[in-house]
């Protein structure tokens, strides 16, 4: 899998959980100690989410980060 293939796989799966939740975007963000704004590029793949970032998000929405990567 190269690095697109990820984000994409990681941002896929972050919106089913968060609507799985029924979670808005600003919830999580803030939960996760980001901005909505931040947690949208996010979800539609224009940042390159560090893994401390992407493990907050994995704790607010109570998943294993292997979750993302299914």
């Amino acid at each position: 899998m190269n690095k697109n293939e990820i984000l994409s796989k990681i941002a896929e799966n972050i919106r089913i959980e968060r609507a799985r939740k029924k979670y808005s975007q600003s919830e999580i963000a803030m939960k996760s100690g980001i901005t909505q704004k931040y947690f949208n590029m996010i979800e539609n793949q224009k940042v390159n989410p560090s893994i401390t970032v992407i493990v907050n998000i994995c704790d607010v929405l109570e998943i294993d980060l292997n979750t993302l990567l299914r």
